[in-house]
Parts: structure tokens; C-alpha cells; sequence
């Protein structure tokens, strides 16, 4: 028996030994593997200034603004700060509990008082840009209770509540703003139906159940096709406060079975990681991947409020914020979104969310904005992005314009970032590096070797650079 036992100590052990060394390997290899891929990507950009992706677009150039300053002109003492950031579209809600737009007569039947919101809507053109109606809230002359988030004891007279609002603002033959604002510049007018219709606070609205936002939007859409001699214009929903699959797909269903017209497709989104944008658009892709939902997978998807948190955060007051609103916006940019509603303009009399203080000061983020305002014509492919160091580049004659972002929450990754540009004509040039704070550093008379010049950028954590290479 001890002869045999050894003979299987002696069979057993080179085995033994084998399985150890072969368990070391595989941890080895796994170990390493892990690490390596949970390692952050450093950024080497590289800029091929003759490689045109499309036309760039300029889908940051939307802004929302809340209800902080109801009733006012709340725009009207920053309307400078906001022409400089060339907005397209403004938008506003509370438009109707707001601005006491709607009231009954002794006879019983409605009447419209525009006054008060005409002056937000016409600084609104003040700025250069159009304005983006959000359908609310319930008037208190319709609603069942007096409540701004209940239902209305009549339907046809919120549908009527619609089609003036839509005769006003995109009617053929209004004049607005002392005779300044008429014909083609109401054209293309949004109204939004609603603002958050799940949330609690603003009526938990559904698409299934009794209190339905379907037929919210069937009589608004009923009010907005019986408007009469109008320009063109977009109604759209839900507005909901994520892209939940469960609305998008219940709504679509709805207007489709109801024939109602739909010119776009909104949601909001609040969000400290920019790559949630990403999966938004991808998510709504897939919803609507079905072929009952082929004729709308093409309409504008458009996130009508964003931003880093939708509670109040001192954060979106800092560098933190300017960076955040720069990737995001990188990511929007990709997914051809077709509006991005920075929330919000303008501080309330408390400091909240705004890119200005309600006195008018421009915060971080307003600057990152006029970094992209820069941008023009052609957009350029940029390779080499990193983990937490992206950018957006562009071409117009003579010159490239590069914003690059180093975005990281926890304010610790610095790169020494490589910038090289491929494919420049021959010729000097000068190189301009903006820094958000306002410094300017020049550097002339560079001449590219082989169509390439290359600069190294330092950027510490959720630093906003603009670089512009001109040709002289």
C-alpha cells in the first residue's frame, strides 16, 4: 500500500505544479487584461484639415428658460449678453398661467390677452432668434380645478387655446413687436405640447391610464390644424424628462393610428456623464427600428432642456460645467440632433441654472458657447480622442478652428495633449490658442513641413481650449 501511494505522489505532483503554474498564467493574463482596459485613453489629435465630415452643424445655438421671473419680460435686461451667443431658437414655458393669456368674458366664451407675452416673445426677436413655445400650462379660466397641471373641463376649449396661440405667433397677418416682426420671420415657429407630462409637479400626465397626454396632444393637434391663414410651422411632443420607451413608442403608436401630425420628436435629459446622449439617440434608433414606426424614425429629434443636474448645482457655475456642456454638446453634435436646449439662460432672482447671473454676468459656460460660435462652415474629422480629452474642429477659407475639452468630474486627469494637422496648404500661418478665461497667446509665422505642424496643448482637468490656425 505505501509502494502504491507513492507511486501516485510522484504521478500527482508534476500535476500539481503544472495546475499552479497554469492558474498563475491565467490570473496574470486576466489581471493585466482588466487593468489595461480599465485604463484611460490619452488623447493624440490628429486633424486632417481637408477631410470634410458635412456641413457643421449648429444645434447648440437653442436655450431654455424657466419660469423663474413669470409675468415679466425676464429676458429683456441681458438681451446683449444673449445676441452675442447667436441663438436660433428660445425656449419658454408657463405660457399661458404665466403670462394671464386666457380669460372668460361675462357671455361665458374666452378671451386672449397676448400683451404680456408678446414683450418676452419680442425680446425673444430682439436676440436674433425665434421662439420655441412649450403648451403650458392649463389656464385657470379652463381648467376642472383652477390647477395649472389638471385636465380641462372642456377639451375643444383647449384646443381652441392652441389654435389661437398658433394663429398669433405664426398667423400670415400678424404684426408683432411695433410693426418689426411679421411675415417670413413666423415662419417655422415650434409649439411643444407640454412640459414634463410625467412629472408629478407638472400634472403626471400618461400615455396609458386616465389621465392621458395622448389626448392632451390629439386636441392640441386638432386646435393646431383649425388654425386659419398661418405660416409654416412644427408641433411636436412629448417632452418627456428622459427618452422612455414606453411614451415614444405609445405616442408614435397613437398619432399614427390618429393620423395627427407630428414634426418632431423632444424629451429632456440631465446628466453629469455626456455619453448618456449617446444612448438616448441610440435607444430611440432601436424603438423605433419596427416598421410600424418607419415613417417617423426620420423626424428631428430635438432635447428641448439639458444640462448637468436638474436640481440646482453650484457646479454648472464652473469650469466643471463649461466642460460639461462642451462634451455633451461634442456628443450632440455626433447623433445629428436637431436642437440642444441649454437649461437655462438666465438666473432667477436666486442663483439657479442660468449661463448668466440674473444681473447679467457671464458664468464659464457662456464663454465655452462663444468658443463654438467660432466654429464655422465645414466640419473636419478628428481622430486620436481620448477618454476624457475630445474635440470638434472645423474649416471655413484660410483658417481651422479646434475646441478641445478635458472633461473629468473628479478634476484629476491633466494630459499634455498632441495636436497635429494634417494636409495644410503650403504657406505661414498663425496659431491663436484662447483660453477660457480670456488669455490669448499667438503664435505666427509657422510654416508647416510636409503639410504637417504640430503643437503640444497642455490641459488640465475640465480645461476649455479654442485654437484657430490661420493662414496669412
Amino acid at each position: 500500500m505505501l509502494v502504491d501511494r507513492m507511486i501516485w505522489i510522484k504521478i500527482l505532483r508534476p500535476l500539481f505544479f503544472v495546475g499552479i503554474a497554469l492558474g498563475t498564467v491565467i490570473f496574470i493574463f486576466y489581471y493585466f487584461t482588466t487593468l489595461s482596459s480599465a485604463r484611460p485613453t490619452k488623447a493624440n489629435l490628429i486633424i486632417d484639415t481637408k477631410k470634410v465630415i458635412g456641413k457643421l452643424p449648429t444645434n447648440w445655438r437653442a436655450f431654455a428658460q424657466g419660469g423663474e421671473e413669470l409675468g415679466t419680460p425676464m429676458l429683456h435686461s441681458v438681451l446683449s449678453q444673449i445676441s452675442e451667443l447667436t441663438p436660433s431658437y428660445i425656449r419658454i414655458d408657463h405660457i399661458y398661467d404665466g403670462y394671464s393669456v386666457v380669460g372668460r368674458g361675462s357671455d361665458g366664451r374666452l378671451q386672449f390677452n397676448w400683451s404680456r407675452l408678446d414683450q418676452t416673445v419680442c425680446d425673444i426677436y430682439v436676440t436674433g432668434a425665434r421662439p420655441f413655445f412649450s403648451l403650458s400650462y392649463m389656464p385657470s379660466a379652463i381648467s376642472t380645478d383652477g390647477s395649472p397641471i389638471s385636465q380641462p373641463s372642456n377639451w375643444n376649449e383647449w384646443a381652441l387655446v392652441v389654435q389661437k396661440t398658433i394663429e398669433r405667433y405664426s398667423g400670415r397677418d400678424t404684426v408683432l413687436c411695433n410693426g418689426t416682426i411679421s411675415g417670413s420671420k413666423l415662419i417655422d415657429t415650434y409649439y411643444e405640447v407640454w412640459n414634463e407630462p410625467d412629472l408629478e409637479a407638472f400634472g403626471k400626465w400618461s400615455v396609458y391610464g386616465e389621465k392621458s397626454y395622448l389626448t392632451l396632444y390629439y386636441y392640441s393637434a386638432i386646435g393646431a390644424s383649425q388654425a386659419q391663414s398661418i405660416n409654416r410651422f412644427k408641433i411636436g411632443g412629448p417632452a418627456t424628462t428622459g427618452p422612455y420607451k414606453n411614451w415614444f413608442q405609445g405616442f408614435i403608436a397613437y398619432v399614427s393610428s390618429h393620423n395627427l401630425p407630428v414634426d418632431f420628436l423632444s424629451w429632456h435629459h440631465y446628466t453629469k456623464n455626456p455619453d448618456d446622449y449617446l444612448t438616448d439617440v441610440l435607444n430611440l434608433n432601436d424603438w423605433l427600428s419596427d416598421p410600424q414606426y418607419t415613417q417617423y424614425k426620420g423626424l428631428p429629434r430635438i432635447i428641448s432642456e439639458w444640462g448637468y443636474d436638474s436640481a440646482y448645482n453650484p457646479i454648472a457655475d464652473t469650469n466643471v460645467g463649461a466642460a460639461h456642456i462642451i462634451m455633451s454638446l461634442r456628443n450632440l453634435i455626433d447623433q445629428n440632433v436637431a436642437l440642444a436646449f441649454a437649461f437655462e439662460l438666465k438666473d432667477g432672482p436666486s442663483p439657479s441654472w442660468g449661463i448668466l447671473t440674473n444681473q447679467g454676468a457671464k458664468k464659464p459656460r457662456y464663454f465655452a458657447l462663444q468658443f463654438l460660435n467660432q466654429m464655422r462652415y465645414f466640419r473636419l474629422k478628428v481622430d486620436g480622442e481620448g477618454t476624457y480629452v475630445r474635440a470638434i474642429a472645423s474649416a471655413a477659407p484660410g483658417i481651422i478652428n479646434i475646441v478641445l475639452v478635458n472633461y473629468d468630474p473628479s478634476n484629476e486627469n491633466t494630459e499634455l495633449v498632441p495636436v497635429l494637422f494634417n494636409n495644410l496648404d503650403n504657406g505661414n500661418y498663425t496659431l491663436t490658442i484662447h483660453y477660457l478665461e480670456g488669455q490669448n497667446v499667438s503664435v505666427p509665422n509657422i510654416t508647416p513641413v510636409a503639410g504637417k505642424f504640430r503643437r503640444d496643448i497642455l490641459m488640465n482637468a475640465n480645461m476649455v481650449i479654442a485654437l484657430e490656425l490661420t493662414k496669412q
